[in-house]
């Protein structure tokens, strides 16, 4: 099989269908289609207990780690207090895609991190977060409708010759953003390689020198023009080989 397999953490969350009204895992669609656009295989993650002690197993089946989006990271994961604002925490979920992320990022497998996901590879780096962006910087650019990226596009300024902007193929990229935290504390062996263009605030972090280890805080998946799973994709395919 030459396609590569790419592992998709999902969420953990309440969600009906037909007659049922559960617990479920779950993950919006736009990311196995943006996987399976650019060539790949998508595995769904859902978190499991065993894998925070010993990741390598569920990791030694995949070619490539997309950490997606989805809830607010359990403020106590980064040592700090919890904001009001800060809800639907799902700290099983966080513990499970850490242990995950650390590994991922030790074995130099080929990871994108996506909204929360970027946020999630800061606190696996040792890094935290800003709980609420309008309190912080004073305006909802970031979030203006919950719910929906319509009118959530916004442009980033990407450091030239960065990882960030090869995969996006241009250093000022427009991006559909949703989110109303950020990185605040930069996590060890991280570095920032974009910026909002609306209030500066990091929008991509990376790990130089890694073979593909990428956080940004939009949405790709939701974006058809987007590169980055594309990108990500053919590094895996390129690891996979070798």
């Amino acid at each position: 099989m030459d396609r590569a397999v790419i592992g998709l953490c999902t969420a953990l969350e309440r969600a009906r269908w037909s007659v049922w009204d559960q617990q479920a895992f779950l993950l919006p669609r736009s990311y196995v289609d943006a996987v399976q656009r650019g060539g790949g295989i998508a595995l769904m993650l859902p978190p499991d207990e065993q894998a925070i002690d010993d990741p390598d197993p569920l990791l030694d089946l995949i070619d490539g780690l997309i950490l997606a989006g989805g809830a607010d990271i359990d403020p106590g994961s980064y040592g700090s207090e919890r904001h009001p604002e800060t809800v639907g925490t799902v700290p099983e979920r966080d513990t499970f895609e850490i242990a995950l992320a650390r590994r991922a990022l030790e074995r130099d497998l080929p990871m994108l991190g996506v909204c929360r996901g970027m946020q999630l590879m800061n606190v696996a780096r040792g890094g935290t977060l800003l709980q609420h962006l309008p309190e912080s910087h004073g305006h909802h650019e970031h979030r203006r409708n919950p719910g929906s990226f319509d009118g959530a596009d916004h442009d980033v300024r990407l450091q030239d010759g960065s990882l960030a902007a090869r995969a996006a193929g241009e250093t000022t990229h427009g991006t559909k953003s949703h989110h109303h935290q950020g990185v605040d504390r930069l996590g060890e062996g991280l570095e920032v390689t974009g910026w909002s263009t609306v209030d500066e605030l990091p929008e991509a972090i990376e790990v130089p020198g890694s073979r593909f280890a990428l956080g940004v805080q939009w949405h790709p998946e939701a974006d058809q023009t987007s590169r980055l799973i594309e990108a990500l994709v053919a590094e895996a395919t390129a690891a996979r080989a070798a």
